[in-house]
This record gives C-alpha cells, sequence and structure tokens, in this order.
C-alpha cells in the first residue's frame, strides 16, 4: 500500500496526471507481467496469418547508417525503433538479425532489386532502428492492405518468425483479413503500433519484439512502470543540448544512461538515490560524438525499467 500511495502522491506533486490517465492505469488494472520497459503486457510477438506473401527477396543488404530508404525515397519519413526480448521479457536478445522489406509510396515492391528491402541486427543490449518510409497502400481482392512492413526476425540459434506490422488509426485494418485479427495464433492486435511526429515532421514508431531466443538477463521479470517513466525527450531531434524528464515513484537507486546504436555506454547522466518526484536531466553530448540515434535508459536498482530513442544530427 505505502508504494502506491507514494505514486498517486507523485502524480498529485508533479502535474503528471494526463500522464496517469494513458499509461499507468494500464498497470493498475492487471496483474500480468509487463515488460521491463514498456507498458504493454509482456506477449509474444505473433506470426502474420499472410505470412511472407509472394513479395519477398532474399539475401537482401545490411541496412548501412540505419537508413533502410535513400534520403530521396519519396514518401512520409518514418523511424521505428525498439527492443528485442525473450518470451519472458526478462532478457534483452543481442544479434537478431531483423529483415525488412515494404511496399514504396505508391504501393509497388521492388522485385528485381533491393530498394526499401534490408537486414537491421539488434546491438548488445538488443536495441535496433532504421529510418524509412511509410508505405504505400495497394489493392488485394477488392479491397486495400493496410500500410504495412515484413519482417523476417532471426535470434541466434533460434527459428525465424515471419510476420508484418501495422499503424494505429489506419481505415483498412478492419477489412483486411490479417491485421484485424484480435486472437489466436495470429492475432495481430500487439503489431498496430501508434505512430507520432517529431520535431522535425519525421513519423516515429517503437516495436518491441517478443520472440524464442537466449538473451542477456535483465534481472526479474515483473519489473513495472509504476516505478519509474521517462516521459519526455526534448528538443528531439537534438544538435547540442537535450532535456531527459523523468520519474521516480518510490525511493530508489536511479541511473539514466545514455547508449549508442551499437549498444555501447556513451554517456552516464544519472546515478543517485531518490525520492519519489519528478526530475530533470541534461545531456549535453562532446563535439566529437557522431551524429545518430542513441536511447536514453532509466535504471532501478540497476534494472531498466523505460527507454526512449534520441536523434543527434
Amino acid at each position: 500500500m505505502k508504494n502506491k500511495d507514494s505514486r498517486r502522491q507523485f502524480l498529485r506533486n508533479t502535474s503528471l496526471a494526463a500522464l496517469s490517465l494513458g499509461i499507468l492505469p494500464s498497470i493498475a488494472k492487471t496483474t500480468e507481467p509487463l515488460k521491463p520497459n514498456s507498458s504493454i503486457l509482456c506477449n509474444e510477438s505473433t506470426e502474420d496469418a499472410y505470412g511472407q506473401g509472394p513479395f519477398y527477396t532474399a539475401n537482401a543488404p545490411f541496412i548501412q547508417n540505419d537508413m533502410l530508404a535513400n534520403s530521396n525515397e519519396v514518401g512520409t519519413r518514418l523511424i521505428l525503433s525498439g527492443q528485442v526480448f525473450n518470451l519472458a521479457c526478462s532478457e534483452v536478445i543481442p544479434n537478431t538479425e531483423i529483415d525488412i522489406w515494404h511496399a514504396n509510396d505508391a504501393g509497388g515492391y521492388d522485385n528485381s532489386g533491393y530498394n526499401l528491402r534490408g537486414k537491421a541486427t539488434s546491438n548488445s543490449q538488443g536495441f535496433y532502428v532504421f529510418e524509412t518510409i511509410k508505405p504505400g497502400l495497394y489493392i488485394n481482392g477488392s479491397t486495400y492492405r493496410p500500410s504495412h512492413f515484413h519482417f523476417k526476425i532471426t535470434p541466434p540459434n533460434f527459428p525465424t518468425l515471419i510476420t508484418q506490422l501495422y499503424f494505429a488509426g489506419d481505415p483498412h485494418i478492419s477489412t483486411d483479413a490479417a491485421a484485424s485479427l484480435t486472437s489466436g495464433t495470429f492475432d495481430a492486435s500487439n503489431r498496430i503500433i501508434p505512430l507520432t511526429a517529431n520535431a522535425n515532421g519525421v513519423m516515429e514508431g517503437t516495436w518491441d519484439i517478443v520472440i524464442n531466443g537466449d538473451g542477456i538477463p535483465l534481472g526479474a521479470n515483473n519489473i513495472h512502470l509504476d516505478k519509474g517513466i521517462i516521459y519526455s525527450v526534448s528538443p528531439n531531434p537534438f544538435s547540442d543540448r537535450v532535456a531527459i524528464k523523468y520519474g521516480v515513484f518510490q525511493k530508489t537507486k536511479v541511473s539514466v544512461f545514455v547508449y549508442n546504436i551499437e549498444g555501447k555506454i556513451v554517456a552516464q547522466l544519472e546515478k543517485k538515490k531518490l525520492s519519489p518526484q519528478k526530475y530533470e536531466v541534461i545531456w549535453e553530448p562532446d563535439s566529437n560524438l557522431p551524429n545518430g540515434h542513441y536511447f536514453i535508459t532509466l535504471k532501478i536498482n540497476d534494472l531498466q525499467v523505460h527507454y526512449m530513442n534520441v536523434i543527434r544530427q
């Protein structure tokens, strides 16, 4: 009861009531395990009912500089990032091969080359990220397929998962035979993600992959976001200075780290014992640190409970 009271007091004292209406009730309403870094239930990533589909091309090249789509590709820019977890969400899985392919802005696939086709690899902390465009629509029978990414996901020494990812608010999800499934083996519910625009107008989404594999332990598998959360990284993208605002819901040891795309720590921004309250820490990276994607992580008692992707440009 003490922890619950501390959390309520935190929300009152720090004007996070709006946040509590969104993320935190999902914690209060369920006793099932949550991911260490997420507010959703730890559900295994499912196969898509359409499987691989007819447009796969083998031996796609590995993505360079996190760019699946080149800079002059027509369409709405989109950045997707996440972490790869084992089935218990207690370990992150490094070196997972993530093979991606999707349609261009007009709904067409490159079936003679490798445009909008490529492979990413999760880093030593299980993170992955790539930038591309939002896929266009194409007719499937009498209806349009919703905008989607195709994935073949292969953890080291474990079977491959073939699936598809969809985007919240797409009007064609309800009429699509695969995306509309909400139960069973091909349940797509946790493969429909929201997109938000960053400061540059680029759409961003997060998809954490939960798959059978061996990884690096994060600790206990019942870590909840009611211990702490990052609720703002601004500006994003940034150049010289970024402010990270986070909250702590109980008196505990807190640390904030910055990882690069290879999974190496490039900055430790905080490491101290804190009381329930909201806090802000500033990251001013060295001028010789390259531009690109970084991951801000919040750890409670050395266990990661939340992260956010930030872009330096």
